[in-house]
């Protein structure tokens, strides 16, 4: 025996046109602080991981990588720079500035002497080689 489910059209389709004549419009201040999102891609080999973090409208001079262990950290701040010139009157502004920080861990810990770090199109691409895997000793007791 069929199964019968009440079906009505209204039910997404009128629902999701109403959503966009409810929202608030946006409003833009010059003092607004803009978050900055940074996402991160990570992939790996038998030797290192490969990050690659999108970090677009920030100069390489103000992003900071840190590596402690199996702990990497990226921190980033975008600045507001405003040119202001006689008779000019400002009608939108929509660049600002903000701070961004992104840590994760690693699976295994990585050899922060070989790490490299570049930054080409608002992508930063981290190459994190791993450690050696250090083996356990084990005491005999005596």
């Amino acid at each position: 025996m069929a199964n019968l489910t009440r079906y009505s059209p209204f039910d997404t389709a009128f629902d999701d046109l109403l959503k966009g004549f409810f929202v608030r419009p946006a409003t833009f201040d010059e003092n607004t602080q803009a978050k900055v999102n940074i996402r991160i891609d990570v992939t790996e080999n038998d030797k290192t991981y490969v990050v690659h973090a999108d970090v677009p409208g920030v100069k390489k001079e103000d992003i900071h990588v840190t590596i402690d262990g199996n702990q990497v950290a990226i921190s980033a701040e975008s600045k507001y720079q405003r040119e202001s010139r006689e008779g000019e009157k400002v009608l939108r502004s929509e660049r600002s500035y903000g701070k961004a920080y992104r840590a994760f861990s690693l699976a295994q810990e990585v050899d922060e002497a070989g790490a490299e770090a570049r930054y080409v199109d608002g992508v930063l691409e981290l190459t994190l080689p791993k450690k050696a895997a250090t083996s356990v000793k084990t005491l005999s007791i005596q």
